[in-house]
C-alpha cells in the first residue's frame, strides 16, 4: 500500500533527521546537538519520566555518599529511600531547576520555556543514570563503607581494582551529563555555549547568594 506524505508533512521531515529510539540513546554520545535539536523540535518524551525517576535514584545515593549516611543508616535503609523517595520526588528538583533555567535564561535572550528544558534535563541526565550499573559492584565489595568515610584499601587487589574503576567511569559519566547540559540548554534556548554555562550557573546564585547575605545580616546582629 502505497503511503501519501502532504506537503506540510514533507516540509516537518526538512526541518530535522529524523532518529530513531535507539538513535537517541546512542548518537547522544557523539552527536548531542543534533539529538537535543530532534528532541525540541518534536517534543520527543519517549522514556522521559523513567530517565527522570532513575536520576532521581541515582541523586539520592550521591547524596547518601556525600554525607555518609552509612554512619547512621542501614544499607537497607539507603537503598529503600534513594529508591522510593528519590525515584518517587526527585523529578521535582529537576522541574524546579528547570523552571528557574527558564526564569534566569530570559535575562539572557533565552526562548525555551520550563517544559522544554526540562525535557532536554531528562536525557541529558542519560549519562547519571548509566552510573547507577557502576554502584552495585561497590556495594558488593564494601557494602555499607560505600556510604561511609571508610578506608578502601581491605578488599584485596582485584577488589580494589573493580572499585576504583567503576569510581573512575562513575566521575567520567558525572562530566559527560555536565556537558550534555551545556550543549542540551545551549540548543534550546538558543545559546552559545558560554551563555549556556552562564545560564546553568544563574539559577544557584539566585537561590544562594541571597541565603549568604540573609546569613551575614543574622551573624553581624
Amino acid at each position: 500500500m502505497e503511503t501519501k506524505f502532504t506537503e506540510n508533512q514533507f516540509e516537518e521531515f526538512e526541518k530535522y533527521e529524523v532518529l530513531s529510539d535507539q538513535d537517541i540513546f546512542t548518537k547522544i554520545w557523539t552527536k548531542p546537538r543534533k539529538v537535543f535539536k530532534f528532541i525540541n523540535d518534536t517534543q520527543y518524551e519517549k522514556y522521559m519520566y523513567i530517565l527522570l525517576f532513575f536520576a532521581g535514584v541515582a541523586r539520592a545515593f550521591d547524596r547518601a555518599t556525600s554525607k555518609n549516611m552509612g554512619d547512621n543508616s542501614s544499607l537497607l535503609t539507603i537503598v529503600l529511600g534513594a529508591v522510593v523517595l528519590g525515584g518517587a520526588l526527585g523529578w521535582i528538583s529537576y522541574y524546579i531547576y528547570a523552571a528557574l533555567l527558564s526564569w534566569t535564561g530570559k535575562w539572557l535572550n533565552g526562548v525555551a520555556n520550563t517544559s522544554s528544558i526540562f525535557r532536554m534535563i531528562a536525557y541529558a541526565v542519560f549519562p547519571s543514570v548509566l552510573a547507577l550499573i557502576f554502584l552495585v559492584p561497590q556495594m558488593a565489595i564494601y557494602g555499607i563503607d560505600v556510604f561511609r568515610d571508610a578506608d578502601y584499601t581491605s578488599a584485596g587487589t582485584f577488589g580494589n581494582v573493580l572499585f576504583w574503576t567503576s569510581a573512575f567511569i562513575q566521575i567520567a559519566l558525572s562530566i559527560t551529563t555536565l556537558v550534555l547540559m551545556v550543549i542540551g540548554l545551549s540548543e534550546v534556548q538558543k545559546f552559545s555555549v558560554g551563555k549556556a554555562i552562564l545560564n546553568l550557573i544563574l539559577p544557584i546564585a539566585v537561590i544562594i547568594v541571597p541565603i549568604l547575605l540573609i546569613a551575614s545580616m543574622f551573624w553581624l546582629l
